[in-house]
C-alpha cells in the first residue's frame, strides 16, 4: 500500500506571469486585426477608384478616407462597448 501523501500545485497563474498578460495579448491581436481590415478596405477603395478611371492621387485620397473611416468606426464600436461595461 502506498503511504505517500499527494502534493498539489496551486492552480493560479504560473510563476513570473501576471493575470493581465492574456488580456494584453487579446487587445494587441484585436488592434492588429483592425489595422489589417482597415488596410484591406483602403486597398479595395483604391482599386475600385482606379477601375473607375480615377487618377492615382484621387485613388490614394479615397483609400485614405476608407482607412480613416474604418478606424473611426472601430473606435466608435470600442467606445460603445466600453460604455456598456
Amino acid at each position: 500500500m502506498n503511504t505517500k501523501t499527494a502534493t498539489f500545485m496551486s492552480v493560479g497563474t504560473p510563476a513570473g506571469h501576471t493575470a493581465e498578460e492574456p488580456v494584453l495579448a487579446t487587445v494587441l491581436l484585436t488592434i492588429a486585426l483592425i489595422l489589417v481590415i482597415a488596410l484591406l478596405a483602403a486597398a479595395g477603395a483604391a482599386k475600385l477608384a482606379r477601375l473607375d478611371g480615377a487618377s492615382y492621387p484621387t485613388a490614394l485620397t479615397r483609400a485614405a478616407i476608407a482607412f480613416t473611416a474604418t478606424l473611426t468606426l472601430a473606435a466608435a464600436i470600442a467606445a460603445a462597448l466600453a460604455a456598456l461595461r
